[in-house]
């Protein structure tokens, strides 16, 4: 019984540490994220993707694919600026555990199992800039494609930050039907390789 009782209290003091922790990380995140509206336009460009993707003639497709381009430009200029904002925030306060689980003081404890945040977003600044300026000259069906990769890898690391690889993962199953590893395929090479170098220590 004691037993019992003695892991109860290490369950529940668990719980309370990484939700303090958690509320801490969701509040700086949403500091930087608020002087932008990067959700919004990222809301408005996923919703364009498919509604030129639903289109039935080439014509009525390029004008929508013309009218993103203004969306795109912008919020590729939007998160270049958070990434860099969010780079002059300590090291101690931006370390996110590769453990798939969340545990109270695991960036402090195990530094060697730690990404910086401020690393990542500068990688996910690079992918959107890249696919906006079409540096691989795709067609604008396959630049959505991989913007979308984009955008939901870095949304995924975001969540990550804030709460833990696992629970990053299951929200992006249940909000895009996308598993992580369809994403990181999904994505450019370049944003690819950095990404996996960095969250993966390869």
């Amino acid at each position: 019984m004691d037993i019992l009782i003695l892991a109860i209290l290490i369950a529940t003091g668990t719980y309370m540490l990484n939700a303090k922790e958690q509320r801490k990380r969701i509040v700086l995140l949403g500091k930087h994220l608020s002087h932008y509206q990067i959700e919004k336009l990222m809301e408005a460009l996923t919703e364009g993707y498919l509604r030129a993707l639903g289109e039935s003639t080439d014509e009525r497709r390029d004008q929508i694919w013309s009218l993103l381009s203004t969306t795109e430009t912008q919020l590729a200029e939007q998160f270049g600026r958070f990434a860099a904002e969010f780079a002059k925030e300590p090291e101690a306060t931006t370390r996110v555990s590769r453990l798939a689980l969340a545990l109270p003081f695991a960036e402090t404890i195990l530094p060697s199992a730690t990404f910086d945040m401020r690393k990542a977003l500068a990688i996910h600044a690079r992918g959107i800039a890249h696919v906006v300026q079409n540096t691989g000259h795709l067609s604008p069906k396959d630049r959505a494609y991989m913007m979308t990769a984009e955008l939901f890898l870095m949304q995924h690391t975001c969540h990550w930050f804030c709460k833990s690889k696992t629970i990053a993962s299951a929200r992006m199953l249940a909000r895009h039907q996308t598993p992580h590893e369809q994403l990181v395929a999904s994505v450019s090479a370049e944003t690819r390789n950095a990404y996996l170098s960095l969250t993966q220590g390869r």
